[in-house]
């Protein structure tokens, strides 16, 4: 079957799942995990890994950034000016301009704060950033991150790390169906049938990290997953049945034998 490509702003990727860089045990499990996901885009927290000190031991030295798309992200940053100045960090030591923007409004929950979202996209977008935000599953949130010109909205599934899956589908079936930009599922998936999920309501990619470097497998889920994403797009493009409350035969009643 025919399917629409994945595209972020300019750019086209061929595979829909973006899988994260932090809790494995080394760099080279990193690496393992990473490459039996099959991702294009791996995303780096910019305050919490060394990707700028070339002297020490730093990740893109197992991650070729000629390879992947690297994607910087703001995690642990707290207002919009901390998430801005990472942002521009990133940028100067050459892993590009295309952002992860995730603004922590509650330290116990990990909720984004939305108000702070929205004011670092928007200067963000102005200075020429790829901007992918971390937000809540609003609807009305994601369109307002839309309309600043961000180039994909990230709504959460759970919160961060907790594994819970789409707690809320109705909503993401909403912000999908309003967003003229692709919609990315961030935060909360726990196991392969929860990123089928995120597949099978239309998401365009699901982002997950803890799913699989807290796995007791990491590189057998990270290959899990991959299958998962693209079992559930293409269950997704193929059209599932129409739910009903009662049988139907599966073969046709006409022309039984008397």
């Amino acid at each position: 079957m025919e399917d629409t490509p994945f595209r972020i702003g300019d750019r086209t990727f061929k595979s829909r799942l973006i899988v994260g860089t932090g809790k494995y045990k080394d760099f080279a499990e990193t690496r393992r995990s990473v490459e039996e996901s099959g991702a294009d885009i791996v995303t780096v927290a910019v305050r919490r890994v060394n990707i700028t000190d070339r002297s020490k031991e730093n990740l893109l030295d197992f991650l070729d950034p000629a390879k992947f798309q690297i994607l910087p992200n703001t995690a642990g940053c707290y207002t919009a000016e901390e998430a801005i100045r990472t942002c521009r960090l990133a940028r100067e030591v050459g892993v590009g301009a295309m952002v992860k923007l995730e603004i922590i409004g509650d330290q116990k929950t990990l909720f984004p704060d939305v108000p702070a979202t929205i004011e670092a996209a928007k200067v963000l977008v102005k200075e020429g950033f790829t901007v992918l935000p971390y937000v809540t599953d609003d609807p009305v949130a994601c369109k307002r991150l839309e309309e600043a010109g961000c180039a994909a909205v990230m709504p959460l599934a759970a919160p961060i790390g907790s594994g819970l899956g789409i707690r809320n589908p109705y909503n993401i079936r909403i912000i999908i169906e309003q967003a003229k930009v692709p919609v990315i599922v961030d935060a909360g998936v726990g196991t392969a049938s929860d990123a089928a999920v995120a597949m099978e309501l239309g998401c365009d990619g699901v982002l997950m990290n803890t799913a699989i470097a807290g796995a007791r497998d990491p590189i057998a889920m990270a290959r899990a997953m991959r299958l998962a994403i693209e079992a559930g797009r293409l269950a997704y493009t193929a059209g599932r049945i129409e739910r009903k409350l009662y049988a139907t035969a599966s073969s046709p009643l006409t022309g039984l034998i008397g």
